[in-house]
């Protein structure tokens, strides 16, 4: 049992104990504010009723009871209606004593917390989507935001105790898919990644960009011939070549299927190789193209039960303006589906597939409307399990220079910024001596690692429901709120740590002698189990990775501050490394949870 809970059971019973009248009351603990002396604060208030006592008095009276109970309580103090509780030295040495007892503290393990202290009472099964790209284009900056947020929550969540299963909804079919495939047949002349000598994925976005182009121009040639501008973009021939090349996928026409299937094999190949240098897998891929007749088959459905309506052209709609939205399109008037089709078809294979208890979309917020009204007709439909449908929305990432636009083919490419990322920290490696007699195998290893995981904190470090502005720039840096500046402090302490190997730091602890500052720092590491459950709650990474930026700054002010292997009394330089060994270990947990490796030497 955590401390909290222990101290908190205590308090219920004195409470009972001194006023019986009192009803079953939730006893509000926290953490006590920086500003004031203490450890837990109680709050006194709600029980002024019963005491018919001054806050001050209520909360002396309560604290004096719960010293002569509790021996781990060093001393208390009131201010105003709240009770501050300060406990011994010795508690918290004995908490580090069983941190870093060996059998507790091993190596790789990445679990935030012992088994006999899981944060949760109840193990659920979390289905997490990220990725989810278009077949049309490669993965771009946006991508890696989504990307890295549903590694690391679904990593957190696996941390906490639940079942994750990840998967990936590739979106290989539709209007956007069929612009590439119409540009390549016109312009590509048998092109493929080999004789191009580019990724799959780079191949085919150029090709939806050469659409792009080939339509505006086609749209103002229309337009300067005295046609209206809708009507000049309904009627430009690229775009009717790639609205009749999706009819005819539809109707599954051979020629057409295969060169979907080629290009898109070329895109898969791509997608995979970007996937391993970022580090992360999926347990299961959907696609589009399977689950779109299933969704066809719910409207239908939804069609006769009278939950949809179709127009005189056809199209089939939902009527939401009775719960305060619109009418929303389900089917095209010429039969082909839109993405809220395949959604309903996806959603309802999942959960037949696995009864998930939680369905989290990672998916930015720009489609914040989309998933409220795929929630509202699932239930509609009859799903009661929609309740369990969560969008974790996250805000765009934009540029020094602005936003990213795939279509001109302004977008920051995943490929060429992860090779950036690697390319600037060898530089500043390089410039800083960091890989001075290092091997050449060595010196790669860690600017890769140095470079990725710059990339992935300087993203996961913000609240996901935050618009970022992501600059490659300042994410290396050894001093500041940065992945390198935490990989970096593991590799001290791992050459602190190797300096004492073959001697145990494990003895003695309890005669030590803490002063404050080393004692904050023990309270700061018994906290990480707290953190990565609350990070579990929020879906949000960025609790994580400024827990441990916190934890990295104080043993740094720590390392400074304090002699470690040169300490001559043996109880404190154990101690000493006993902390040292503890911040190393959340170090490499924390990070582990983020996607981030930290290396042994730096």
């Amino acid at each position: 049992m955590i401390v909290e809970d222990i101290i908190k059971s205590h308090i219920v019973d004195i409470v009972k104990e001194l006023y019986p009248d009192v009803p079953e009351h939730p006893v509000q603990i926290q953490k006590t504010r920086k500003e004031f002396e203490g450890d837990y604060t109680l709050v006194i208030f709600p029980f002024l009723k019963w005491s018919r006592k001054s806050p001050e008095q209520t909360a002396k009276d309560l604290g004096y009871s719960l010293l002569k109970r509790l021996d781990i309580i060093d001393s208390i103090n009131v201010v105003k209606g709240f009770l501050n509780i300060k406990l011994k030295p010795s508690f918290w040495l004995g908490k580090l004593a069983e941190f870093t007892h060996p059998h507790k503290g091993v190596e790789n393990d990445t679990a935030p917390c012992r088994k006999e202290e899981s944060p949760i009472t109840e193990r659920k099964r979390f289905m997490v989507e990220y990725s989810s790209p278009n077949t049309n284009k490669p993965l771009h900056l946006g991508h890696i935001r989504n990307i890295l947020l549903g590694w690391s929550v679904s990593n957190i969540l696996e941390a906490c105790g639940h079942e994750v299963i990840k998967v990936n909804l590739v979106n290989d079919r539709g209007i956007h898919i069929c612009k590439s495939m119409v540009a390549w047949l016109n312009f590509g002349n048998g092109e493929t990644p080999e004789l191009a000598r580019k990724k799959g994925d780079h191949l085919v976005g150029d090709y939806y960009v050469k659409f792009d182009k080939e339509y505006k121009s086609q749209i103002k040639e229309f337009v300067s011939k005295g046609l209206e501008q809708t009507e000049a973009e309904n009627n430009a021939p690229v775009f009717v070549e790639a609205r009749e090349m999706l009819r005819k996928w539809e109707a599954k026409d051979p020629e057409t299927i295969a060169l979907w299937a080629k290009m898109n094999g070329w895109v898969y190949e791509g997608f995979n190789e970007t996937y391993s240098k970022l580090g992360v897998s999926f347990d299961k891929t959907y696609y589009e193209s399977n689950t779109w007749v299933l969704g066809k088959k719910i409207v239908e459905e939804g069609l006769s039960k009278g939950i949809f309506f179709k127009k005189e052209d056809g199209s089939v709609w939902i009527d939401l303006t009775d719960e305060g939205l619109d009418q929303k399109l389900l089917l095209r008037s010429d039969g082909t589906s839109v993405y809220m089709t395949q959604d309903l078809g996806t959603a309802e294979q999942r959960f037949d597939e696995y009864k998930f208890d939680k369905l989290i979309y990672v998916v930015g917020n720009e489609q914040n409307y989309h998933f409220q009204v795929l929630k509202l007709i699932l239930l509609k439909l009859g799903y009661q399990w929609s309740d369990n449908i969560y969008h974790l929305s996250y805000g765009m990432v934009e540029l020094p220079e602005g936003k990213m636009k795939s279509r001109e083919g302004t977008v920051v490419d995943a490929d060429d910024l992860i090779e950036e990322m690697i390319r600037t920290a060898r530089e500043v490696s390089e410039e800083l001596g960091k890989l001075n007699e290092m091997t050449d195998e060595e010196a790669d290893n860690i600017v890769n690692m140095i470079g990725l995981g710059a990339l992935k904190y300087f993203i996961l470090k913000v609240d996901p429901k935050k618009t970022m502005l992501f600059n490659p720039k300042e994410s290396i840096d050894f001093n500041g709120n940065t992945a390198s500046f935490i990989q970096y402090t593991h590799a001290r302490i791992k050459s602190v740590l190797r300096k004492n190997e073959g001697t145990s730091f494990v003895e003695e602890l309890d005669k030590a002698t803490p002063d404050s500052k080393e004692l904050e720092l023990i309270k700061l590491i018994e906290t990480f189990p707290e953190t990565v459950q609350l990070a579990g709650e929020n879906f949000s990474p960025a609790l994580i990775a400024n827990y441990i930026y916190d934890l990295a700054k104080e043993y740094n002010q720590f390392y400074h501050d304090y002699p470690i292997l040169k300490e001559e009394n043996i109880a404190n330089r154990n101690m000493r490394l006993a902390l040292s060994y503890q911040v190393a270990e959340i170090l490499k947990k924390g990070m582990f949870l983020l996607g981030i490796n930290v290396p042994d030497k730096m």
